[in-house]
């Protein structure tokens, strides 16, 4: 059996019972979610949380495939149960409390390149001195933007498992990307960046005034990897581009993948080199707005009438899609659901 790792930790809460709804309204989204009564099951991708309700205490108990993945489960519970508690007195502690120190998978990064892909599409390409840290243990990370014109105060983790965020001046901007390649003998990263309209788009700004040199903080990785599988249904919007990008770049030879991609038209159409055997299919909005016409889920449904049970489903859409997607292949369809994964990628 492989090695485990786990942690012990009792929430103190107000209102317990209503933390064990909160969990479970939210998490079924990210995970498969259980209810017993007092208990509550998390599986997630990178390990499992059991969560039991005795009296005004939650005990919880994590088990994870990694100790980097260990501390990723306990950070993002602990976050949620604060967050769920608001102004509610909320006491968590561990039985092997971390150490409150600065996050081991942050690594700083420095721009070297800038350049449009495509019209829509930007690519950043940054060095890191441990891009080796990246490359296993999922597709995504957390970019972490400095404020412009000041020195990045960087994260810290917390003895309850949360993450410390510098505030006010020294506020860093947080968004989630992809990293699109990964270059372990030059020590670089490619990360793509969908250039959107519209305001508050912090990354993409960022992403449109990178200069060589200027710094920012990447946190990761997590989220799911390549999955493990001989067929596979890859389907999203320009946003889940780079993530399907580099799933066919990183899968075996003789893999089956059928792609549907939406973007608004043809000159945002990228090559997806791939040793697998690609059937890739590009769908135009032509000027409609994005993640209102449905072509993602009415792709899936139509590949998935002529697949097997063992077919692997993988899509990242705006959320209210990827709601409809995942209920369809839970409910509908009945999928395994170890052979799945629906993303919210962004919400309208």
């Amino acid at each position: 059996m492989a090695e485990r790792f786990t942690a012990s930790g009792i929430a103190i809460a107000v209102d317990p019972e209503m933390l064990l709804d909160e969990l479970c309204s939210h998490f079924v989204e990210h995970s498969t979610v259980k209810r017993d009564g007092d208990l509550v099951t998390l599986e997630m991708i990178t390990g499992k949380a059991d969560i039991r309700r005795k009296d005004r205490k939650l005990a919880i108990e994590l088990s994870c495939r990694s100790a980097r993945a260990l501390q990723t489960v306990r950070s993002v519970l602990a976050e949620h149960l604060f967050q769920f508690a608001g102004d509610d007195r909320l006491e968590l502690a561990w039985s092997d409390a971390p150490k409150a120190d600065r996050l081991p998978d942050l690594r700083e990064i420095r721009v070297v390149g800038a350049r449009n892909i495509s019209p829509h599409m930007r690519r950043v390409t940054v060095a890191c001195d441990d891009a080796k840290h990246f490359a296993h243990g999922g597709l995504h990370f957390r970019l972490l933007i400095p404020p412009k014109g000041r020195m990045p105060v960087w994260p810290k983790l917390r003895s309850d498992g949360r993450i410390e965020w510098a505030k006010d001046e020294d506020a860093l901007t947080v968004r989630i990307y992809t990293f699109r390649r990964i270059d372990l003998e030059r020590g670089e990263i490619d990360i793509d960046f969908v250039l959107h309209q519209g305001v508050n788009m912090p990354g993409a700004e960022w992403a449109v005034n990178a200069k060589p040199g200027d710094i920012a903080g990447a946190l990761g990785p997590g989220g799911g990897g390549v999955p493990d599988a001989r067929t596979m249904i890859l389907a999203g919007d320009e946003t889940a581009l780079p993530a399907v990008s580099r799933i066919a770049a990183e899968v075996p030879a003789g893999t089956q993948l059928r792609i549907f991609l939406e973007v608004d038209g043809p000159a945002e159409e990228l090559s997806l080199p791939s040793a697998g055997t690609v059937d890739l299919t590009w769908m135009h909005r032509n000027g409609r707005p994005a993640g209102t016409m449905g072509l993602i889920e009415g792709a899936i449904r139509n590949a998935l009438a002529e697949a097997d049970g063992d077919t692997f489903v993988w899509a990242g859409c705006e959320r209210s899609e990827a709601k409809r997607i995942r209920d369809f292949l839970k409910t509908e369809r009945g999928h395994d659901r170890h052979k799945m994964s629906i993303g919210a990628y962004w919400e309208r």
